[in-house]
């Protein structure tokens, strides 16, 4: 299965989620599993300015502690967060040398790329007609990639 498939089928997986549960009963878990990100923590050369340029060129909330609080519940966000390990070989990160890459889901890709734009940040690539929605990559200021993500939306039942 292709780096790419393994991608859509997660984000398919979590545009079906519901935060209610389903419609039948499932067993309980037993307790002492993962129930969820509860953050996510990396290293930065200079945390102080790579956190100035998510707020200023993402929109992440920062906080003067100096990090962000992303809610769940937030309006149009994903029910879920993804999880999943890559081989080592993955040339899906590239051209980042980094392990690792965050999904950030966005409430507008138009506007949020023409601010990244302004900011003189380069788009690596954009696709607008996937099936879970539209993506953008770029690099932060210090190599990592990011995936940016408007999930698509779904009209009422």
């Amino acid at each position: 299965m292709t780096v790419r498939m393994i991608v859509m089928l997660c984000l398919g997986i979590l545009m079906m989620a519901s935060p209610g549960g389903s419609a039948t009963a499932e067993p309980a878990e037993p307790a002492g599993h993962v129930t969820g990100v509860g953050g996510v923590f990396f290293k930065a050369r200079d945390p102080k300015a790579l956190a100035a340029w998510y707020r200023d060129v993402l929109g992440l909330p920062v906080q003067a502690w100096g990090g962000a609080v992303l809610r769940y519940d937030a309006s149009n966000h994903p029910p879920a967060a993804a999880w999943s390990a890559f081989p080592a070989s993955t040339a899906y990160f590239a051209p980042s040398g980094g392990t690792f890459m965050i999904n950030y889901s966005v409430d507008d890709m138009d506007a949020l790329l023409a601010r990244v734009h302004a900011k003189g940040v380069d788009i690596l690539k954009r696709v607008d007609d996937d099936a879970n929605g539209r993506f953008a990559w770029i690099l932060d200021p210090e190599g990592n990639k990011i995936e940016l993500w408007e999930p698509k939306r779904t009209s009422p039942p």
